[in-house]
């Protein structure tokens, strides 16, 4: 991160990814610092100088060409940027969203967060009593507020939203429309230059672009290092198995990181059912290639819905002499009554942990001892301040390296080649 930048950088919390806009910042803040005082001590080697009256210099220049932006504290050394910008949401009686930038964003690179999985009560104006958002309402509130950021003079929105609305709408079978296409090409009309999210569903989506990019990241480095965490779990009779062909691709690349085999769940699906609880899915048949007996399986998958399909597919591993199961979702939504499925699961031991991300708030699925969350808030920080700086993220996008270095330093990498994903706040 570039010091001399900062001040062009502000981040933009709709009220649906205030909590994951907050984690966000955390880390962006940690990346100041250390990158401030490695630039610092660097500087300081470099001629001669004491690490003091480096900070003396830095905070002087820094002063003279953005004195609002960088005010001293008065030591010698500059406050950290807040990035985060005042935004007063409005939400009228007939149902209308007004987003309003409380300060100037003029000539700024601007990154707006939202989840639009968020179904927990947001308090803001005209809601003090708190209001549950459906995934158009928080489709709506990022319309209102992008807008309000163009208006405002921001130089360049990006939009961070871990969970891509309407991605399984992405291909055509009869009469119906491209829904994922659509919410991309609807952005891109309102002037947002990259779109940076989670495991997309599918990677035809951001074809549907003419200009805007799309940063698809992954999760697996997070979930690999969870694994190896896991005392024995990670052994001779490990097997990675694909819940179903479209999944095939992510789980050959955690078979291939970890040097396991690869099964395959085939599932066939009755199209004209729609799922509409953990109990009822459209699912007619599923079969099973490989063989697990006795072994501990690992399963990943993107989006977890009602999870009625990743419970069947349990059952048939079972059935085949499974001895432990672990799946792991980047997007775990938890639909309707999907939680009380999972707790009935793991009671009779269909299963051993679900391994899922931060990127969708929620809170209830955080007190289950069969769920474990880990914080992928770091990754989509180090994306922000590398495009910030026009830098490359290819490292970020195909990770194999850092996950090759985590195993063969039996579990934990070089902290200072880590990337930041660490959850204790003590920054």
């Amino acid at each position: 991160m570039k010091y001399s930048s900062l001040a062009e950088l502000a981040i933009i919390a709709c009220p649906g990814g205030d909590v994951f806009a907050d984690e966000i910042i955390f880390h962006l803040k940690k990346l100041y610092r250390r990158r401030k005082d490695r630039l610092t001590e660097n500087l300081a080697k470099d001629y001669n100088l004491s690490i003091e009256k480096v900070n003396e210099q830095i905070s002087f220049i820094s002063n003279i060409i953005r004195p609002v932006s960088f005010p001293s504290n008065g030591n010698g050394k500059n406050n950290v940027p807040k990035f985060k910008t005042q935004v007063q949401f409005t939400c009228f009686a007939n149902g209308e969203i007004k987003a309003e930038i409380m300060e100037s964003i003029r000539g700024k690179d601007v990154f707006i967060i939202q989840d639009v999985e968020n179904h927990y009560p947001l308090k803001f104006v005209g809601c003090e009593d708190g209001q549950i958002f459906s995934i158009n309402d928080h489709l709506m509130t990022l319309y209102v507020t992008i807008d309000a950021a163009r208006q405002a003079g921001a130089q360049q929105i990006s939009v961070v939203i871990p969970n891509y609305p309407y991605s399984r709408q992405h291909k055509v079978k009869g009469r119906e429309g491209l829904a994922a296409g659509l919410i991309g090409k609807t952005l891109e009309q309102y002037g947002v230059s990259n779109i940076i999210t989670l495991d997309i569903h599918s990677r035809d989506i951001r074809n549907s672009f003419n200009r805007m990019r799309m940063e698809n990241l992954h999760a697996s480095y997070q979930i690999i290092k969870t694994l190896a965490q896991m005392n024995g779990i990670i052994n001779d009779d490990f097997v990675v198995v694909s819940p179903d062909t479209g999944a095939v691709d992510r789980n050959k690349f955690f078979a291939s990181a970890l040097k396991k085999p690869l099964a395959l769940l085939y599932k066939e699906r009755d199209y004209s059912k729609i799922s509409k609880n953990a109990s009822d899915s459209n699912i007619s048949q599923i079969r099973f290639m490989g063989d697990v007996k006795d072994k501990i399986v690992f399963m990943a998958d993107d989006i977890l819905g009602t999870g009625s399909t990743l419970i069947k597919g349990m059952k048939i591993l079972k059935e085949n002499g499974a001895r432990r199961i672990i799946c792991s979702i980047s997007l775990p939504l938890f639909s309707k009554n999907a939680i009380a499925y999972f707790d009935k699961a793991y009671e009779e031991g269909l299963f051993y942990r679900i391994i899922g991300t931060n990127a969708v708030y929620h809170e209830e699925v955080l007190k289950r001892e069969w769920y474990v969350s880990v914080n992928i808030s770091g990754l989509f920080a180090e994306a922000i301040s590398r495009i910030h700086q026009n830098l490359s993220i290819s490292s970020l996008l195909d990770n194999r390296e850092i996950i090759n270095r985590l195993l063969a330093g039996v579990i934990a990498p070089e902290p200072q080649r880590e990337l930041p994903f660490i959850q204790n706040k003590t920054a």
